[in-house]
């Protein structure tokens, strides 16, 4: 990589999935979601009409999808906004259908480029690996991997090459989470904390193809506030025991063999300096059979630290729009500002955009040689080094739940947690 006194280039970047978060295009036409200009292009196309990447391919497994998305991009970005193309190297060619296209598209790019991945959970790690190894700056939708096993193993890979590697979480960026974090750093030890997040059933249709095969709810939704409680926890606590239930009926009457409802209660560990280890509990749920109300997506948490607590409801701001075609909604331009402002796309202080683009200015100032991996590991990106222990939750949670409820403890080496052990065949004190 260059010297910091030489200039470089933006980096070229390689969106690997094609689905809502990406495109917003579903089944053949925009989503009903919230998103239905998709959010991960739109903000690539942004960033090259800003000069802060330059080229930009997209990859999945069907390219006859291509045309399709092609046309739904021109009609939900490009006539749209003024100024913002929609060219996009795509893979594979518009005839096939390869799910190993990801290896093709990634040779199409050099050492310092970057690689969004936005696929189902269970193709994270191979496709994360072979851009890792290509020397590509890596950023995967959560849940990263569905096991510290496979985490481990990417945080050492990313070590070795030296890149970037990071979780998109964009709560992080959400101004009220963010706020609530800093506030709780000076409350003490955690409590008690409860999260809700859910999303209407027809996401359900929207996610047939991998619901409860790939992956769950808990993985897909609980991965927001599990995430949260790590940065917010982070040298204060950690967790030690998780325990899953779950309610099923709803997606099994619709034959998909998945859970409705994931609920883990994880025990989470304080420390106190000199002081004895104190204990708190956490209650993180979320579900994909609610009824269609006025959000896409219900949001908050209540959490109770020693010296005081933090209520959240993200999902309601105080702002709401009613119009003939789309009835009565609480909106929040917070995370996707969609209207344009005199033709001009004009999200780029929404924290669904700024995620990415924090993620990009890193990338830029490690190949710049002004940064290294490294010091991203503050907590100033959701780095693969620093968020173990939400995969370690995510996956207990998800053994809880295939072996009756049983509680699992997530046992540490230093600092470090690993694979977490089934307690009915271990007896505690």
């Amino acid at each position: 990589m260059a010297s910091s006194s030489t200039p470089t280039p933006p980096p070229s970047v390689l969106m690997v999935g094609t689905g809502e978060y990406t495109t917003g295009y579903v089944g053949g036409t925009a989503s009903d979601s919230d998103k239905g200009a998709g959010v991960v292009a739109l903000s690539m196309f942004d960033f090259r009409s800003r000069g802060k990447v330059s080229q930009i391919g997209m990859c999945g497994v069907n390219g006859k999808k291509f045309p399709g998305i092609r046309e739904h991009m021109t009609k939900m970005i490009g006539n749209v906004y003024s100024g913002l193309s929609t060219e996009c190297a795509t893979f594979p060619d518009d005839t096939s259908v390869d799910p190993l296209a990801y290896k093709t598209a990634v040779k199409s790019y050099k050492p310092g480029d970057v690689a969004i991945i936005f696929t189902p959970d269970d193709t994270h790690f191979d496709i994360a690996l072979e851009c890792i190894n290509a020397g590509l700056h890596v950023m995967v939708t959560k849940p990263i991997v569905k096991t510290l096993k496979d985490h481990q193993t990417l945080a050492k890979r990313a070590k070795e090459i030296g890149v970037l590697v990071g979780v998109e979480v964009h709560k992080r960026l959400d101004p009220f989470y963010a706020d609530a974090r800093d506030r709780a750093k000076s409350l003490g030890g955690l409590q008690y904390l409860a999260s809700y997040m859910s999303q209407p059933k027809h996401q359900l249709e929207t996610f047939k193809a991998w619901a409860g095969k790939s992956s769950d709810i808990s993985y897909y939704l609980n991965s927001h506030h599990v995430d949260f409680s790590e940065w917010v926890l982070h040298g204060t606590a950690r967790p030690v025991r998780v325990t899953a239930a779950a309610s099923t009926g709803v997606a099994k009457a619709r034959d998909i063999d998945t859970e409705d409802s994931i609920t883990l209660t994880v025990l989470w560990e304080n420390f106190n300096g000199d002081g004895p280890k104190t204990l708190g509990t956490a209650v993180y749920t979320s579900s994909w059979v609610a009824p269609k109300s006025d959000v896409h997506s219900q949001q908050r948490f209540f959490m109770m630290l020693e010296k005081g607590e933090i209520n959240v409801d993200q999902a309601h701001r105080g702002y709401t729009v009613s119009t003939d075609a789309s009835g009565f909604a609480s909106s929040n331009p917070l995370f996707m500002k969609y209207t344009p402002t005199n033709g001009k796309f004009s999200g780029q202080s929404s924290y669904g955009v700024k995620s990415f683009e924090n993620f990009i200015d890193a990338v830029h100032s490690i190949n710049q040689g002004a940064t290294t991996p490294d010091d991203y590991n503050d907590g100033s990106l959701a780095s693969v080094h620093t968020t173990l222990q939400g995969t370690a939750i995510l996956e207990a949670g998800r053994r809880s739940l295939d072996n009756d409820f049983a509680p699992y403890d997530i046992i540490y080496e230093g600092d470090v947690g690993i694979d977490p052990i089934d307690l009915k065949k271990h007896v505690f004190a």
